[in-house]
């Protein structure tokens, strides 16, 4: 696969980021995809690129002080299956990828909000987690994590009412073993990560 790197220092925003979209779908057809979404420092996003070369990886990511940072090591470590992009990600979710695209989506450790006057911007609400699935293939996983008990069982609640989805831990069996940069640092401090791993129904 051709070194396919969306974001340039030419895009100002992340709605130009977004018309790539369409031609990541082209460029990727037939092969594996995944999109680790809030993809951050990246330390997740390089180790899957590194353990499945032959599958695209996406990153999107909002900062675009981390996106040139990420950039640098995926080039360093030439990484030619990655695909970066400066992305809001409920917007980005919502109104700018094709359906059916991905066949694993990464949430992991969005930022849980904890302030009660705060939480209106959580990421992961019902909602969100209906605009999600259908990003997915048929049979394809979304793969939350967060280290934030309430948070957590907020996922869970957003599940419900959702039959296209049907928990499958062994979605991630392959990369249960790669970190992100927050757990690591959570577990540095004795916190653990829970997760939430779906299917879609095919």
């Amino acid at each position: 696969m051709s070194q396919f790197h969306i974001f340039t220092g030419a895009i100002r925003g992340w709605q130009e980021a977004c018309a790539h979209v369409p031609a990541l779908a082209t460029a990727t057809a037939g092969a594996a995809v995944e999109l680790d979404l809030g993809c951050g420092k990246g330390g997740f996003l390089l180790e899957l690129a590194e353990r499945y070369p032959e599958r695209t990886v996406v990153g999107a990511e909002l900062m675009i002080g981390r996106l040139k940072r990420l950039l640098k090591k995926v080039e360093a470590r030439e990484l030619a299956n990655v695909a970066l992009l400066r992305a809001e990600a409920w917007e980005f979710v919502a109104f700018h990828l094709p359906d059916a695209l991905f066949d694993r989506i990464h949430v992991l450790c969005p930022d849980p909000w904890p302030k009660a006057r705060h939480r209106a911007n959580r990421l992961v609400t019902s909602e969100f987690l209906g605009r999600i699935t259908t990003k997915l293939r048929p049979g394809g996983v979304l793969h939350l994590a967060t280290d934030d008990p309430p948070y957590f069982e907020r996922f869970r609640g957003a599940v419900d009412g959702l039959p296209e989805l049907t928990l499958d831990p062994d979605g991630i069996a392959d990369i249960a073993d790669i970190k992100t940069d927050f757990q690591r640092r959570w577990e540095e401090q004795g916190k653990s990560l829970q997760r939430i791993v779906l299917r879609r129904t095919p």
